[in-house]
C-alpha cells in the first residue's frame, strides 16, 4: 500500500508544499503541489498566518503519514533565515497538533537521495524530480520541486515506502546508497575541520 508524505521546503515569501505516493518498489506518484505565498509588505504575524492556513489546508485536505520538512541552515542573508526557521516553526507545529511523525532533511541529503549527488544543482534536482513521478515537465517555481523531492527523499531514506511504515520516534533508516555514504562521509570530514558558525546546518 503507498505511504503518503507532505514535503515542506519552507520559507516566509515562498513556501513549497508538495504531496506524493511512494510504493514498495520506491515508484511515486504526484498527488499535489502548491506553493504558498505572502507579501513582504504585510506585518510578521499576517504573513505567518498565511503560510500556516495554507499549510493547514494541504495537511487537511490530503491526510499524509508523514512530513518532511527542509532543515534550516546558516546563509548570508539573516532575515532570509529567520523566516524560513519561522515558517519551519510553524509546519512542525502544525504537524505535531495532528500527531504526525516528523522528519527533516538537508538540502544535501534530499539531493543525494533524489540524484545520487549530494551536490546537484536545482536543475537536475528538478529534472530527476520530474522523472520519478512521470511528469511532462519540471515542477516550478523551483520551491514545488523541492517540496516534491524532500518527500521522495524522506519515504526512500526512512524505508517509509518499503511495506512497513515507521511510527514517530522511530524511524528506522534504510540500507543507504552508495552516493548517501559519500555523502556523509564528506560531511563528517567537513564537520571535523570546519569552523563553528553559529547557525549549523
Amino acid at each position: 500500500m503507498p505511504v503518503r508524505v507532505l514535503g515542506i521546503d519552507p520559507g516566509l515569501t515562498r513556501c513549497g508544499v508538495g504531496v506524493v505516493d511512494v510504493s514498495g518498489n520506491r515508484s511515486a506518484t504526484l498527488v499535489d503541489v502548491t506553493v504558498l505565498r505572502s507579501d513582504p509588505g504585510l506585518p510578521l504575524e499576517r504573513r505567518l498566518l498565511l503560510i500556516s492556513d495554507g499549510i493547514e489546508d494541504m495537511l487537511d485536505r490530503h491526510q499524509p503519514a508523514f512530513v518532511a520538512i527542509e532543515r534550516v541552515f546558516a546563509q548570508h542573508n539573516v532575515s532570509t533565515v529567520m523566516g524560513t526557521a519561522q515558517i519551519s516553526g510553524v509546519a512542525l507545529t502544525l504537524a505535531a497538533r495532528r500527531g504526525l511523525p516528523v522528519s527533516l532533511h538537508t538540502p544535501s541529503e534530499v539531493k543525494a537521495a533524489i540524484t545520487g549527488y549530494g551536490a546537484a544543482d536545482k536543475k537536475q534536482v528538478g529534472t530527476m524530480v520530474a522523472r520519478i513521478l512521470g511528469l511532462a515537465e519540471i515542477p516550478k517555481p523551483a520551491d514545488a520541486a523541492d517540496a516534491l523531492a524532500l518527500a521522495i527523499c524522506h519515504a526512500w531514506r526512512t524505508g517509509a515506502s518499503g511495506g512497513t511504515l515507521p511510527t514517530a520516534g522511530s524511524l528506522a533508516p534504510a540500507p543507504q546508497t552508495p552516493a548517501q555514504k559519500a555523502w556523509l562521509a564528506a560531511e563528517r570530514s567537513a564537520s571535523v575541520s570546519a569552523p563553528p558558525r553559529s547557525l549549523k546546518r
